[in-house]
């Protein structure tokens, strides 16, 4: 047999873009794409690929999320020609609040343990979509992931690194608290250690877990055997949920936020969501001049100026809609736009909110031949998310509480029943009103980065979808601090520190976004995009 290191890749590869005329699955995982095109070529639509695709990736990619997690989609509908929006985020339990985080020491919510667990929406939100707009049952959707958990699935490369990560990190938790970390311990290692890479994991509890959804339409997650394990497991460990917190949670559907790029429409989840920060910058870098060049300085530092200005503003005012009292549609403001464009030089500048009233995250998409599109995100947040496992379920709880704030001033303060600010964000594209395609790239606060780069590089550079992904990026990461790929051109890094800006060369992909593309063009033709710097798969048909 030959031998070879399965994390040695010593020379550049490159994709082409796939085209297909029946269906498509793009994710980063070639498992579940595959369960995506198996449910559409049984007849079923692109939601129902959509469905069984999110049922699927938290088990084979159970790094980025889990049956624990939160969720948003982005719909379009054939049949109404209209975007639709899913809120699956959940809330804090009722019985915690920023006082009780603060009384307990902390400075900021943390990663690991009960403080940073919210309800997960993410199973109400398969639920609400296969109701409105499914044409399979939850059991025929779930019955693939099923057998893998069953039967058992090969552990990704990247996937690989990543979970060999959180072994260091949940196991040190672990060590200080057994009773609450020991679940994870027993279903991600194998006695403390890590799994190989390419080796077959197993996962029979999940499998129950979803067979449990299946008969219940996801009602046992709420109202139901698995709620009262979970609220069990919290009252006995020291977590703050009760029935109530559940029993009271639907997914629930909104109106995606938009504005007009260069001729397209850019659409988002409104807060809260930062779908917004994508918005905001393209807004801004609409009534600027860039180089016709995308491989040069001033587009790079344009770029990175308009994200950093956006992101200065969504940290201090998104939050739950309830509780934000600045408007959405001061902030996507022509006029707001034109104030923060303004503050664009030659030079790096130091971001600071301004005043708009005046006056580890997995994601896929899926489309069918009929026209109907999925642009899908779920995540835990921190990789693994909070350490949580519910013993006997296979449930890994998210840490999406993390993003709250303790300032009792902020909109986003910490309180029960409420929503955090939340990082994932799928996107969709349209065009003179008709659609042309659900696009994201996923990774925590690179994600509108990353959605406004594929914009600029589709929209102004005329990239095809696998081009969009592939050209280098760069990620701001506070005050004048840019990271950029290995593969940006050295004297673009040069220029671009003479301009002021804090530049840091990364020689690893992972954390620099994961994207997923599917454009639908004039005659019908599906043509997808898949991300480069993950386990990217598009199946099509």
């Amino acid at each position: 047999m030959p031998q070879f290191n399965a994390l040695k890749y010593a020379y550049p590869s490159r994709r082409n873009v796939v085209f297909a005329r029946k269906g498509m699955a793009s994710s980063t995982s070639p498992i579940a794409s595959q369960v995506g095109l198996e449910i559409l070529k049984s007849g079923g639509n692109a939601v129902d690929a959509a469905i069984a695709m999110a049922a699927t990736m938290p088990l084979v990619e159970p790094t980025g999320n889990g049956l624990g997690s939160d969720c948003f989609a982005l719909v379009w509908s054939a049949r109404d020609q209209k975007l639709y929006g899913l809120d699956g985020s959940g809330v804090a339990p009722m019985a915690l609040s920023a006082d009780i985080v603060r009384a307990a020491g902390c400075d900021k919510v943390p990663l690991e343990g009960w403080f940073s667990t919210m309800v997960p929406g993410a199973p109400s939100a398969w639920a609400e979509l296969r109701r409105k707009f499914g044409t399979r049952s939850m059991a025929e959707l779930m019955a693939p992931a099923i057998q893998y958990a069953r039967e058992g699935f090969c552990i990704p490369v990247n996937v690989y690194k990543q979970w060999q990560a959180e072994v260091r990190r949940i196991s040190a938790c672990a060590a200080k608290e057994p009773e609450l970390y020991g679940p994870w311990m027993e279903y991600f290692t194998q006695n403390g250690e890590m799994f190989g890479v390419g080796a077959t994991f197993v996962n029979p509890d999940y499998a129950r877990t979803l067979e449990s959804l299946a008969a219940t339409d996801c009602e046992s997650y709420y109202r139901g055997e698995l709620m009262e394990r979970i609220v069990a497991f919290s009252r006995r460990t020291g977590g703050f949920f009760d029935e109530g917190d559940f029993q009271s949670y639907h997914a629930r559907w909104v109106e995606p936020i938009s504005v007009d790029y260069k001729g397209y429409t850019v659409c988002e989840m409104p807060p809260n969501g930062h779908g917004i920060t994508a918005l905001m910058a393209l807004n801004i870098l609409k009534g600027m001049d860039l180089s016709d060049e995308r491989d040069c300085a001033d587009t790079y530092h344009k770029t990175i100026e308009a994200v950093k200005l956006a992101f200065a503003d969504t940290k201090k005012f998104v939050a739950d809609p309830r509780y934000m009292r600045t408007k959405v549609s001061d902030m996507l403001s022509d006029r707001y736009a034109g104030i923060r464009r303004a503050l664009i030089g030659d030079q790096a500048v130091y971001p600071e909110a301004g005043d708009p009233s005046c006056g580890g995250t997995v994601y896929f998409c899926t489309a069918d031949g009929d026209g109907n599109m999925v642009s899908f995100i779920q995540s835990n947040y921190n990789c693994f998310g909070s350490g949580i496992v519910i013993p006997g379920t296979a449930i890994a709880l998210q840490d999406r509480g993390a993003n709250f704030s303790l300032d009792p001033e902020s909109d986003n303060c910490l309180e029960g029943g409420k929503k955090s600010y939340h990082t994932i964000i799928p996107g969709f594209l349209c065009k003179d009103g008709k659609a042309v395609g659900p696009f994201g790239v996923m990774g925590g606060f690179m994600q509108p980065q990353g959605h406004v780069q594929v914009m600029v590089n589709t929209i102004d550079y005329h990239m095809n979808p696998q081009e969009a992904l592939d050209a280098p990026r760069f990620q701001w990461v506070g005050e004048k601090t840019v990271q950029l790929e290995r593969e940006v051109p050295a004297h673009i890094a040069m220029e671009l520190a003479e301009r002021g800006h804090q530049v840091e060369i990364v020689n690893s992909n992972l954390d620099m976004g994961r994207g997923q593309i599917i454009w639908r063009m004039e005659d019908g033709t599906l043509a997808g995009g898949t991300e480069p710097r993950a386990d990217g798969t598009i199946a099509a048909w």
